[in-house]
């Protein structure tokens, strides 16, 4: 099971690093994503979660999720209405829709461009063939969000907001999942530690392209 904390440790110590010149975001944050990208869940006492917000407005930089997850009461999906009810009945083959209530969490706000969604159901559950669609289009983020999931070994992940506030470390061991919507830096801590990167596309061709290195880290 892996461990975040919000420990000032870093290699080398200190308390602030040099880096490359930071550019500016692309886009210019809309006051309703501010809203969108700070989670309405009650976070500080989740077992195995953890929200990383920034200090200045409370925007979620980071999300953390352990590999014995099991809070999915807390992440419950939206599921209201007769219609809504009957369409997973349908879908899923499941003989209680209901229990999608804590068998299924949402864990990410609906407005994010790559969405966690945790699944538990018993032996026989099926889905009926399907692909998603985008209806509406992503919104005007400054960054491209990424996730990183540990097959094995051990990695330390720094996060940092755009600006370059350290907000603490997550220590990712197998089966551990992290989604990084802004600044974040990567020690592998055992050998052969294997983790698998997922983020938004198209990749701009290069490395240098791909990133922005933020200029000064400040704790």
């Amino acid at each position: 099971m892996g461990r975040c904390d919000g420990s000032d440790e870093r290699p080398g110590g200190g308390k602030q690093y040099d880096r490359a010149p930071l550019t500016q975001g692309r886009f210019v944050f809309a006051n309703a994503m501010k809203e969108k990208m700070s989670s309405p869940h009650p976070d500080q006492n989740i077992d195995h979660v953890r929200f990383y917000r920034a200090p200045d407005d409370n925007r979620t930089i980071a999300i953390y999720i352990g590999g014995h997850f099991s809070a999915f009461d807390r992440f419950p999906p939206f599921m209201e209405t007769e219609d809504e009810i009957r369409h997973v009945q349908e879908a899923y083959k499941v003989a209680d829709p209901t229990l999608e209530r804590t068998t299924k969490a949402h864990v990410t706000d609906n407005g994010w461009p790559l969405q966690i969604i945790m699944l538990e159901r018993q032996k026989g559950a099926i889905t009926l063939p399907h692909y998603h669609v985008p209806n509406e289009p992503l919104p005007p983020l400054p960054t491209r969000h990424q996730i990183l999931m540990c097959q094995s070994g051990r990695a330390r992940v720094g996060i940092f907001t755009r600006q370059g506030v350290s907000l603490g470390d997550v220590f990712l061991e197998p089966n551990d999942l992290l989604l990084m919507a802004e600044g974040h830096e990567v020690e592998f801590l055992e050998p052969r530690t294997r983790l698998i990167e997922i983020k938004q596309g198209p990749f701009p061709g290069t490395d240098a392209d791909d990133k922005v290195d933020i200029a000064q880290v400040t704790q």
